[in-house]
Parts: structure tokens; C-alpha cells; sequence
């Protein structure tokens, strides 16, 4: 079982809840939450969102694993893999690396992300109360923003409302790498 899976496990099971009341809660499948619980599945963001809001803590609770004192320093030799998104269920298509984990009093959830070729096979629309920025490190981008399309390139940034649906992706080459700060209101 993933370190993440038996976090939500463990604060499902702290609140009573059942695999179905948790399904309940957020509309996603059973079949799905089990995944996510014991076989370390994650397809996007979007239903792990759903899982914490759920629960009622932040994203970043399923991440963290220790508390730092500020200020909280990630330096580049110690980035950990932390959570990888498989949107056809077998091939990767997005690696997330935390680079705020241990700040358990944090309000933004900054990552940096490796996008592959799978992800663009994702096109669902996400919608969240929040902010996000996003920066492109290297690689091309694709944006999809409510009815707007755009391909971001090596340093063009994007900051938006996400209660606007959207989509981020890989445009093209081998992988992109951006770093992106999430922000959802308490």
C-alpha cells in the first residue's frame, strides 16, 4: 500500500467513514478509492482534491511526513517522487514531486511536475475553488482553460482561477517539467 493510500485510509477509518461513505462524499467509484488506497493509483489531481475535501485537510496531508521549521528548504539533490498520475490506468503521464512537504502549516501546494507524452491523453476538464501558477521550466505545455486553448513554452508562466475548468498537459517533444503553486481556500 502507497504511503498517500494509507494516509486517506487512515484518516477515513479516524472518521468512521466506509469506503462507501467516502464514495458517498465525493462521488468518485468505490472501485476507485480502493485503487487509490491499496494499489497506489492516481489518474489526476482532481480526485485526490475531492478525497481531501472529503476528509476536510489539505492536499498536502497525505504528503507529509514530517514537520520542518521554517524556513523550509527542498534542495534539488533531495526532490523526491511523490506522487505519479496514470491517466490511461498503466503508463505514467505525470510525475509530482512536492516541494513544500513538511510545512504543515502551508496554504499554497507548490510542485514541480514532469509532464510525459501519456498525460496529453488525459483531456478531462478539472474545476477547484482556488488558484494555480504555473511556470515552464522546459518542454511545451497545453492549457486548456474553458473554452481557450494555449501551448506555454520555457519560461511563459499562467496564473488563473481554477474554478474555471481546465486542463494541463504535454504539447509535445520528449517531457515538459513546470513548477506549479496550488492554492485552495480553507
Amino acid at each position: 500500500m502507497s504511503t498517500i493510500g494509507k494516509r486517506i485510509q487512515s484518516y477515513r477509518e479516524k472518521q468512521n467513514l466506509s469506503v462507501e461513505d467516502l464514495a458517498n462524499r465525493t462521488v468518485l467509484p468505490e472501485d476507485f478509492i480502493r485503487a487509490v488506497e491499496e494499489d497506489d493509483m492516481y489518474p489526476s489531481l482532481r480526485p485526490l482534491v475531492k478525497i481531501s475535501r472529503a476528509l476536510g485537510v489539505r492536499l498536502g496531508t497525505f504528503l507529509d511526513d514530517h514537520i520542518s521549521s521554517d524556513p523550509l528548504i527542498i534542495r534539488l539533490a533531495e526532490r523526491e517522487e511523490e506522487l505519479v498520475m496514470h491517466p490511461d490506468g498503466e503508463e505514467p503521464g505525470m510525475i509530482f514531486h512536492s516541494l513544500g512537504k513538511g510545512k504543515t502549516d502551508r496554504h499554497m501546494e507548490p510542485f514541480f511536475i514532469e509532464m510525459l507524452p501519456e498525460s496529453a491523453k488525459d483531456t478531462t476538464l478539472s474545476s477547484h475553488e482556488g488558484e494555480e501558477f504555473i511556470l515552464v521550466q522546459s518542454g511545451k505545455m497545453r492549457l486548456i482553460y474553458g473554452q481557450e486553448e494555449s501551448i506555454l513554452e520555457p519560461g511563459d508562466s499562467v496564473y488563473f482561477n481554477s474554478i474555471v475548468p481546465h486542463n494541463v498537459a504535454w504539447a509535445e517533444g520528449e517531457k515538459a517539467e513546470i513548477y506549479a503553486v496550488l492554492y485552495f481556500p480553507e
